[in-house]
Formats: structure tokens, C-alpha cells, sequence
């Protein structure tokens, strides 16, 4: 499977999407951010300065939020 560079996500932009969509930052472990929303949904983030998330974790991200990948790319 090709990976487009459009699939790849700064740790910033994940975070900046998952504040747009309602999501609240609750706590650090490390350097994973926990995020939940009213809905109660809740997912990490790993955030290493100067890296890139891999599209699987992006995409695990989505899924945990119940969100399609595009769907959750719409709101770049």
C-alpha cells in the first residue's frame, strides 16, 4: 500500500483537529496526549517534536473517534 504524503500528520495538526471536533486534553503520559470528548470517546496521541505520526496511528486515531480517515482529514 502506497502511503500519499497528504496521509502524513504533524502530532500538532492531530491535536488542533481532535480541539476542532470538541475533544478536550485531559492528561500526559509521557509524551502521549489523552484527549475525550463529551461523548466520552477518548484517544492518544504520541507527540515527539519534529516527527511525523504514521498513517496507521492517524488512521487508529480515527478510527477510535469513529470517524472515517477522510472524514477525519476533511477537518484539516
Amino acid at each position: 500500500m502506497s502511503h500519499h504524503h497528504s496521509d502524513v500528520l504533524k502530532p500538532k495538526e492531530v491535536v488542533r483537529i481532535l480541539e476542532h471536533l470538541g475533544f478536550e486534553h485531559i492528561r500526559n503520559h509521557g509524551s502521549h496526549q489523552h484527549f475525550r470528548d463529551s461523548a466520552g470517546r477518548h484517544t492518544m496521541v504520541p507527540v515527539h517534536p519534529g516527527s511525523d505520526l504514521m498513517p496507521g496511528l492517524a488512521r487508529r486515531i480515527a478510527k477510535e473517534i469513529g470517524m472515517s480517515f477522510e472524514e477525519f482529514l476533511s477537518h484539516r
